[in-house]
């Protein structure tokens, strides 16, 4: 199930393991880690092109940057990521045609963030 369009996201996750986990079993995003900056050790989830998409950023304390509405992918494969989800009793929204001839699968993440998967003609 690749995922087709977007830059990247930062998420902040005080569990780095867990997330990187759910977007890879669920989507087949790829984890890399590599030292970073200042002390600070970079988590990036690469797409099926190798494009960093996600990077998971350790949850900070201190005031918080703001919460996040919701993300949205567009993606291919429609069956076999609700069978994914499914099989992981992760429950879903699926609405059809909000816009023609397209899917959303509405779901949240292991941290509650909302996520948004666009299919196109699916």
């Amino acid at each position: 199930m690749p995922v087709t369009g977007i830059n990247h996201i930062n998420i902040r996750t005080t569990d780095v393991a867990r997330s990187a986990q759910f977007y890879v079993e669920v989507f087949d995003f790829e984890f890399r880690q590599s030292p970073g900056a200042m002390g600070f050790q970079r988590n990036w989830l690469y797409d099926a092109s190798g494009h960093p998409v996600i990077h998971l950023r350790v949850l900070e304390a201190g005031p918080d940057s703001g919460p996040i509405d919701h993300i949205a992918l567009d993606c291919k494969g429609k069956a076999e990521i609700l069978a994914r989800l499914r099989a992981r009793d992760i429950e879903v929204n699926v609405v059809e045609n909000l816009q023609p001839g397209v899917t959303q699968v509405i779901l949240k993440d292991p941290h509650g963030l909302t996520l948004e998967l666009n299919f196109r003609g699916e």
